[in-house]
């Protein structure tokens, strides 16, 4: 398990690959290879502008913080709205994953409560020493 350091160590290398998901999941709705869905372009968007600016080079000064607070709030409320409308067919007992489970709505909304979360924290708790890099 990777401890917080070696995370503020590696966060440029976490940025890029923050962008590079966003980049990619936005290839595969453009292209039409899954279907349009505006909780998915929000979660994706977020997480691409998480990534745009964890690669700033002070990460501690305030207008970095209050944006990402301000976008990854957005996109977890988002993501939070998508989990919980599943959540709601759970307990209607309607609830199936996608036979593709890879690409369900579900899981990939969890998923997107987990990245952003983490990406705000990590912008959240970078120290001084680390935004010289």
């Amino acid at each position: 398990m990777p401890t917080l350091s070696t995370l503020h160590h590696h966060v440029r290398g976490l940025a890029v690959l923050a962008i590079l998901i966003a980049v990619a999941t936005w290839v595969l709705d453009l292209s039409g290879a899954v279907y349009t869905c505006p909780f998915c372009r929000v979660q994706r968007s977020a997480i691409g502008l998480l990534g745009l600016l964890m690669l700033l080079p002070d990460l501690r000064h305030w207008l970095v913080r209050w944006l990402s607070a301000v976008i990854g709030v957005f996109g977890v409320v988002v993501a939070c709205m998508q989990h919980f409308n599943h959540w709601r067919r759970i307990s209607a007992g309607e609830f199936q994953l996608a036979e593709a489970w890879y690409v369900d709505p579900f899981l990939l909304s969890g998923a997107a409560i987990f990245i952003l979360t983490g990406l705000v924290l990590l912008i959240f708790s970078v120290p001084a020493r680390t935004t010289s890099h």
